[in-house]
């Protein structure tokens, strides 16, 4: 790889900010629409595995910086010649920690995780607002899983998430034939939460946000995980997972305080815990 290449390759970062219990993650690259690097993806996994574990979180909020969410993967740094083939089975190795394991701690954190999408959402981008629980995208925004048009085929969760989502067909108008698909009717599809006009974005995601921090975080972050468990499970075992769950959620502070509010007919005030 040349020089010029590998700090192409280089440039960009994942910035977090925290705004009391909400952890903004910017993806700050728009030069390059936001395509992750290598060292991007690094950070991207560490900000997750740390909010995973944070009692004092309550909702995860992901953006892109610019015009774009973004774009993937960045392929083609991460492809560019250097005369060094990789060793067989690099991506078997390698992928399954970095950004396969962006998706999946974005579908399994027990948080609730809230994605705003301006421009392209391509691809490993694509996926990570399929992933997250709540995907908010201006009118104008693009799905695209261009994997087949690059000659490759799909990876980062598209081949399961997709046919969840939207079905078999759909899903394989897609990862098949390439289709992008606008933000309007990934909402009618169901792909996504909500399609807004551009000047409604930020106070779309920040209402939603508000409303998810403001929840009983162990139940919603259960309940997350319940879902995730029946989509591979019998009714019986997803039932028997709810009854675990709901003994956990039973010993809550949030369980207490929405039984008092229910009992004097006020708004509940969960504090996560």
């Amino acid at each position: 790889m040349s020089h010029e290449a590998d700090s192409a390759y280089a440039e960009g970062s994942v910035t977090t900010q925290r705004d009391d219990a909400i952890l903004r993650v910017t993806l700050d690259r728009p030069a390059r629409r936001n395509s992750l690097n290598k060292t991007m993806i690094e950070t991207f996994v560490d900000v997750l595995v740390r909010a995973a574990s944070d009692d004092s979180l309550r909702a995860i909020h992901i953006r892109g910086a610019g015009d774009d969410f973004c774009a993937g993967s960045d392929w083609v740094a991460a492809n560019s010649p250097s005369g060094q083939r990789p060793r067989t089975g690099d991506l078997v190795r390698r992928v399954p920690h970095a950004a396969h394991r962006v998706i999946e701690l974005v579908h399994s954190i027990q948080l609730p995780v809230v994605c705003s999408v301006q421009g392209w959402a391509v691809g490993l981008g694509c996926n990570l607002a399929l992933a997250a629980d709540f995907t908010i995208a201006t009118t104008d925004a693009l799905f695209w899983e261009p994997f087949i048009a690059r000659g490759f085929s799909p990876d980062s969760g598209s081949t399961w998430l997709l046919p969840r989502l939207v079905g078999v067909a759909r899903a394989k108008r897609m990862l098949l034939l390439g289709e992008q698909v606008t933000a309007t009717d990934a909402a009618d599809w169901g792909l996504i939460h909500q399609a807004v006009d551009a000047g409604e974005l930020e106070q779309s995601t920040e209402e939603l946000l508000t409303r998810l921090a403001s929840g009983p975080t162990v139940a919603i972050g259960l309940a997350k995980q319940a879902m995730e468990f029946g989509q591979q499970a019998t009714l019986g075992q997803a039932m028997t997972q709810e009854l675990f769950n709901l003994e956990l959620s039973c010993r809550t502070k949030d369980f207490k305080e929405g039984l008092e509010a229910f009992r004097q007919r006020r708004p509940p005030k969960f504090e996560g815990r």
